[in-house]
């Protein structure tokens, strides 16, 4: 099978699955261009509530195909960019599955999902020091705000991989799970997601972000919707909630 993105819509969450086996699911300039289109796809698609990023079999993502660094790395870049930003900017809940390596531009994708989880004795690292690389002023920055200057310039400055452990302790991952438990947690925290008000989601999301000038807008949103009504009305009546606001 060629390098490409798989990705399938079940019971509301979407998963979309890194496949690049040959090369432990390194992304070539084909993937990354696929990428912001499948977003923009799943985003739009009213039966899904939430995203799973993973790759296919026992590793995450090794990054960028070195190989296509040869031609024009810039343009190599400007395609993580963009992919990466798209990633960032999906309105619904995001969770990257994380088994083995998560290395480079796998990193990248993984910093700009909401939520990270991860298999015990996964590996991180931010590697564009070994190739000579300025990594790209966004991943930066978005990489300082999970995990703080100090250990953003730890992994920038060496390029040295880190453990689970680590990846927990400094907020770089959101839940470490014994192996073989990583599938059934994330199904379960996905289900979890997909109950809960994607109006409430969708606000915390863009303030979580830093977005300042909409507060109007979802205050207007609350207003309308009658979420919060439903909400109130299930908890007292004893039963799960049927919130109809969506994304739009």
């Amino acid at each position: 099978m060629e390098p490409q993105l798989l990705h399938e819509v079940t019971d509301a969450v979407a998963t979309v699955v890194v496949h690049h086996p040959a090369k432990r699911n390194a992304m070539t300039a084909a993937m990354w261009r696929a990428l912001p289109p499948l977003l923009d796809t799943l985003a739009a698609d009213p039966r899904v509530r939430a995203l799973v990023l993973t790759g296919a079999g026992a590793t995450f993502c090794a990054g960028a195909d070195i190989s296509t660094l040869r031609g024009s790395p810039r343009e190599a870049q400007r395609l993580a960019v963009l992919a990466e930003e798209a990633l960032a900017a999906f309105p619904k809940p995001t969770l990257a599955a994380v088994r083995g390596h998560c290395v480079g531009g796998g990193a990248q994708l993984a910093a700009a999902c909401d939520l990270r989880f991860a298999e015990a004795g996964a590996l991180f690292g931010v590697t564009p020091a070994k190739l000579g690389i300025v990594y790209p002023a966004s991943a930066t920055r978005r990489l300082v705000s999970l995990v703080g200057p100090a250990t953003a310039k730890y992994l920038l400055f060496s390029g040295e991989l880190i453990d689970t452990d680590r990846a927990l302790r400094t907020g770089l991952v959101d839940e470490v799970l014994p192996e073989g438990e990583l599938d059934e947690r994330v199904a379960d925290f996905a289900r979890i997601l997909t109950a809960r008000s994607q109006l409430t989601q969708a606000a915390a999301k863009e303030f979580a972000n830093g977005r300042t000038d909409r507060d109007a807008h979802w205050a207007g949103q609350a207003r309308d919707s009658g979420e919060t009504a439903e909400g109130v009305a299930a908890f007292l009546e004893r039963r799960a909630p049927r919130f109809t606001w969506g994304v739009r």
